[in-house]
Parts: structure tokens; C-alpha cells; sequence
């Protein structure tokens, strides 16, 4: 059984989905859509290209990727659901968490079909190593979590501006990027964080989103997690410090396109009675990246099997959402000014 696959936003996420999803036994591209196609046709290889989403949906498709802008994500979301497509999102599910709301109100309406969200950090190699450990409980529950994740600024590698535009956005450098490492530290904490604490700053770039986000939060079992999302990090950073019980997890680096966050790695450490500081670790290099390749292939295993998505579901992104803006609005200042402003 062979799943036809279209893609709404043919730019660079777009065509490296398209890369993996012809690579899956079980699925083919037959249409995207892009604005900046001057006009309709097809490629060589028979794909047929449209300039813009309503001519796709229109399209005979098992399955919907939408690789679109923050504000037009949800709406075709919805559109590719009444359609009766599989639909495969990027991150962020939207500009806010009313949003995703509208969205998850219509998947609870289209219970057969699956709805999947890009968390891809999920899936790469390290991060699964590490949720491996603390799921087995061998270092003991977990205690707290420091998580940096930077980039030197809000528009990179051929990016385009409406990043920096908030009406288009939704917000900055934490939820473009850093919502990754919100996704994780939920995923590690094992639990919602209820307490948040904030301060949100946009002096750096002066864009009216954010370029720096700090957040202090602690779960109702004492779990706490410290978080920097950056947009002035001139050497680009992923870091992700978990401590237990018993020892602790360091992941740093991770494989990207850009090939700018550094080797990635994962350290763990032992702790014991007599090791005053200086306990016994293990360090594994990661050299692979599967991480695109795993994600598509657990999403049309969901199809193909009539599973659940256990990853980056709807109520996973809309849960991460309101984590986001909880972070956003804990910082008085910008939660007045956003007021102001909208």
C-alpha cells in the first residue's frame, strides 16, 4: 500500500520532509504547494506544484505535511482534517494557545484520522538514549533540569523575516526554537510544571518578539527546570543537564542542518558515596542523525497500524503551547505590553 503525501510549504523544511517521505517504502509525494511558485505545473518527476494550499487540498492525498507560517498552520490543519487527510505538522502548532484549541477541537472530531506534530528532537539518537535511562529508573527519579538552547539570532540559514513579525510569528526565539526544549523538559519531568516564573527581553534585536527568554518552573512533586531560550548565543548552544537521585545526564550538541550546535553527546555519571564531586562517567558520541527519518516512519506506522501517536500529539503540542505562554505571560512586563500592543 503506497500513501500519497502533499506538502504545503515546499521551502527548506518542506523539501527535506519530501526527502524522508520518499525514502519510506510506504508513502510518495504526488503534490506540493509553495507562494513562491510563479504558477502551477508539474516537475519532471511528475509531482504536480501549486501556488498555494486550497488548489492542494483539492488534490486526491492520503496525507497532509504542513510546513507552513505560525498563522497559517492551524487553518490548514483544520482544512486538510474536513478533507479526510492524515495530517503531519511543524512546530509550533501555532501562534498561541487558542490556536491549537481550534485545532485539537476539530482532531476530537476526526478520532480515525492521526495528527501529528514535529517535536523532532524527540527522535534524535541522544535524547532517546537519555529517556531511556530515567524511564528504567536505574539513577533514581529525577530532581531537577537545566536546558539552554541559543542561536545568534532570530533570522538564520536562509531563513525569512516573518520570524521577526509577530503577527505572523506568535512570538520569538522561544517559541521557534525553544520550544524544543520545552517539549524535552516536559518529556523528562514526566509532569505539567504548575509554578513559572519569567523574564522575557527583546532589547538585543529589538524585534517585537523575543530574543532571550528565562524561565525558573517546578512541577507539584518539586521537579524544577531552569530554561534559556536565546536568540544572542553567538556560539550556537543545545544543552540539556538532568540530575537524579543517583547520578546525572548531560546531553550537548545536536545534529542539525547547520551542523552549528556541536558534536552530540551524551554523559552520564554515577554518583557515589566517597566520590566527592568526581563521579565515574560514560560518554557516547553520536555520530548519525535519524531523527527526520524516525519521525515519518512512526507517523505511518500510526496510519498503516491504527495506532495512537505517541509523540508530538495534539494534546502533546497543545500542552507544550500552554507551557510556552505560561512562560511568557509570568513576565508582567511582557504580558502587559503584548496586552497593549494586540
Amino acid at each position: 500500500m503506497t500513501l500519497k503525501v502533499g506538502i504545503a510549504g515546499y521551502g527548506v523544511v518542506g523539501k527535506r520532509r519530501r526527502f524522508f517521505i520518499d525514502a519510506h517504502e510506504a508513502l510518495k509525494t504526488v503534490a506540493v504547494c509553495d507562494q513562491n511558485f510563479a504558477e502551477d505545473g508539474q516537475m519532471d518527476d511528475g509531482v504536480a506544484y501549486f501556488t498555494n494550499y486550497e488548489k492542494l487540498l483539492g488534490t486526491d492525498l492520503d496525507i497532509l505535511f504542513v510546513c507552513l507560517t505560525n498563522d497559517v498552520n492551524p487553518a490548514v490543519t483544520i482544512a486538510g482534517l474536513e478533507k479526510g487527510f492524515h495530517i503531519f505538522c511543524e512546530k509550533p502548532p501555532g501562534r498561541d494557545v487558542d490556536d491549537v484549541r481550534r485545532v485539537v477541537e476539530c482532531a476530537r472530531n476526526h478520532q480515525d484520522l492521526k495528527l501529528k506534530y514535529g517535536f523532532n528532537h524527540r527522535y534524535h539518537e541522544s535524547v532517546a538514549d537519555a529517556l531511556e535511562i530515567v524511564t528504567k529508573g536505574e539513577l533514581g527519579n529525577v530532581i531537577n533540569l537545566r536546558g539552554i538552547y541559543g542561536k545568534s539570532k532570530l533570522i538564520t540559514f536562509g531563513q525569512t523575516s516573518w520570524r521577526t513579525q509577530r503577527a505572523k510569528a506568535g512570538g520569538g526565539v522561544l517559541l521557534d526554537q525553544g520550544i524544543h526544549m520545552v517539549d524535552l523538559l516536559r518529556l523528562f519531568a514526566g509532569e505539567e510544571f504548575t509554578q513559572v516564573h519569567s523574564i522575557i527581553q527583546n532589547s538585543f534585536w529589538q524585534h517585537d518578539v523575543e530574543d532571550n527568554a528565562y524561565a525558573l518552573m517546578k512541577t507539584d512533586n518539586d521537579t524544577v527546570a531552569i530554561l534559556h531560550s536565546s536568540a544572542t548565543q553567538w556560539r550556537h548552544r543545545f544543552s540539556l543537564e538532568i540530575a537524579l537521585e543517583r547520578g546525572s545526564i548531560s546531553l550537548s550538541g545536536i545534529l542539525s542542518g547547520s551542523k552549528s550546535y556541536g558534536d552530540e553527546t551524551m554523559v552520564v555519571s554515577w554518583a557515589a558515596e566517597q566520590e566527592h564531586g568526581n563521579p565515574r562517567d560514560e560518554r557516547r558520541n553520536y555520530t548519525n542523525d535519524p531523527s527526520w527519518a524516525n519521525e515519518i516512519t512512526e507517523f505511518t506506522d500510526a496510519i498503516l497500524n491504527d495506532v495512537p501517536v505517541t509523540n508530538g500529539s495534539a494534546e502533546d503540542a497543545l500542552k507544550t503551547m500552554e507551557l510556552v505562554y505560561k512562560i511568557y505571560c509570568a513576565d508582567e512586563s511582557w504580558r502587559a505590553k503584548w496586552t497593549l500592543s494586540e
